[in-house]
């Protein structure tokens, strides 16, 4: 028999395969471009993460693992568990980080001891409330204002003044801060953003409407808890400016 018939009967058999075969490549394929994309966006370069000070969920901390020199952040919130993937930026109280599991309605985190010591988020324990906000995408709306997920400070609930569902809120910061903290100027304190009412030399306070305060961490906040505080972003770029260019 020629060479060329033994050809096409081999393509034609191929053709013929029986139809789980073709079934299980379609699944192997699928499943490997799958598990490329998640290695692409695991190792790819960094990019730039932003976000608006507008949380959109309000979740539990379902775990908090040890992992020297750092901590794993295990977080329950189905809704965002549904749609986040690997790699993933989120604002946890307004600092940036990346998913790195997602199973069981959780989302887990991985905090350097950097991040733990300079935001509240060392402080957080299993049952603790946090704030949650997808990072930006270009054709979401800017709500709040531009917010960086890259925590300055930890401030404190000063004092609190409650006015039926109202709340005034005075908060403390480090006095290297202050250049950026002023009257009707826009602050992220736990990722919210708020706009300043007045400012003191060590403290600013917030108004806070009752949606605010029933769908974020601030409803529950006492007096001396902690709130990571990030400055508006184009605060300092103005304070960069010369005095001239002003």
């Amino acid at each position: 028999m020629p060479a060329s018939a033994g050809r096409r009967s081999d393509a034609a058999r191929c053709l013929h395969s029986h139809p789980a075969q073709r079934d299980n490549r379609k699944h192997t394929t699928a499943a490997s471009r799958q598990l490329a994309t998640i290695q692409n966006r695991i190792t790819q370069p960094a990019q730039p993460r932003m976000f608006t000070g507008i949380v959109q969920f309000l979740a539990t901390v379902r775990d908090v693992v040890s992992e020297p020199p750092g901590k794993r952040l295990v977080v329950h919130c189905p809704p965002l568990a549904r749609e986040a993937a690997l790699g993933d930026s989120i604002a946890i109280n307004g600092c940036c980080l990346t998913v790195v599991a997602n199973q069981d309605e959780c989302l887990a985190f991985e905090a350097g001891p950097e991040t733990l010591e300079r935001t509240n988020l060392g402080r957080l324990s299993a049952g603790s409330r946090v704030n949650l906000e997808p990072s930006l995408r270009l054709s979401d709306r800017l709500g709040g204002h531009i917010v960086t997920g890259h925590v300055e400070a930890i401030g404190q609930l000063a004092e609190r003044s409650d006015e039926g569902q109202w709340s005034t809120c005075w908060f403390t910061y480090p006095a290297e801060l202050g250049r950026y903290i002023v009257s009707k100027g826009s602050i992220a304190v736990d990722g919210i953003s708020l706009t300043v009412v007045d400012v003191k030399s060590d403290r600013f306070s917030v108004a806070l409407i009752p949606h605010t305060l029933a769908e974020t961490t601030l409803g529950g906040l006492q007096t001396g808890d902690d709130v990571n505080l990030e400055t508006d972003l184009l605060a300092k770029y103005a304070q960069k400016q010369p005095v001239e260019h002003l």
